[in-house]
């Protein structure tokens, strides 16, 4: 399997030098284009047919991802991201998932795996300790942080939990279109377990049983 890590760093500070007018497309066309697949698979579109429609920077808003106009607020994430090496510590996390899953037998079920972080919105996501993640697609982990002194440090062990959900989707098969209160508890405890195997020493918060 091929890992492949969007340079976040490069992308960011790209779109941040771009007139506001400009960051959506660039976001959309540039940032989001090797989610594409992804979002095809649950219905996300790159863009609406109309305008102010539902396409992939709608949807990302909703899961908690900062404004592409909230400049001050990404600047500072930013910054704090590329000092603790958070895209080296998404490849450790996701490099040790593979090894310890290939002990027992099991791999994801795609060629590539997509990694790709992107700067959350504190507010939207102040309940959630400001970070979040979705794993539910074989072949995709992605992760919204904003970072703070609680999640910082707990980075692997939220990307350990989405990798967990490709693992468990690439076993069997899932409607994502019918899922009962039953099937998450069950999903995200596992995956929670999964975390704790991984990173005993810094898996320990609590769990959102609708944690993206």
């Amino acid at each position: 399997m091929k890992m492949m890590i969007e340079d976040m760093v490069t992308q960011y500070e790209t779109m941040l030098s771009l007139p506001d007018e400009k960051r959506e497309d660039f976001f959309r066309h540039t940032m989001m284009k090797p989610l594409e697949e992804m979002g095809r698979t649950i219905h996300v579109p790159m863009k609406a047919k109309e305008p102010g429609g539902y396409d992939v920077v709608m949807a990302t808003q909703m899961m908690g991802y900062l404004n592409v106009q909230h400049t001050d607020a990404a600047i500072k994430a930013l910054k704090d991201l590329q000092e603790i090496k958070a895209l080296d510590m998404a490849k450790k996390s996701l490099t040790d998932c593979i090894a310890f899953s290939e002990v027992s037998g099991l791999a994801i079920k795609a060629d590539n795996l997509h990694f790709g972080m992107y700067i959350a919105d504190p507010v939207k996501l102040e309940k959630e300790n400001g970070y979040c993640g979705f794993g539910g697609i074989p072949g995709y982990v992605t992760i919204a942080i904003y970072p703070n002194d609680y999640n910082k440090p707990r980075i692997p062990s939220l990307i350990a939990h989405e990798f967990h959900h490709n693992l468990r989707f690439s076993y069997f098969d899932w409607d994502y279109g019918d899922v009962t209160v039953g099937d998450y508890i069950i999903i995200e405890g596992l995956a929670e377990s999964f975390a704790t195997a991984m990173y005993e020493r810094t898996v320990f918060r609590s769990m959102v049983l609708f944690k993206f």
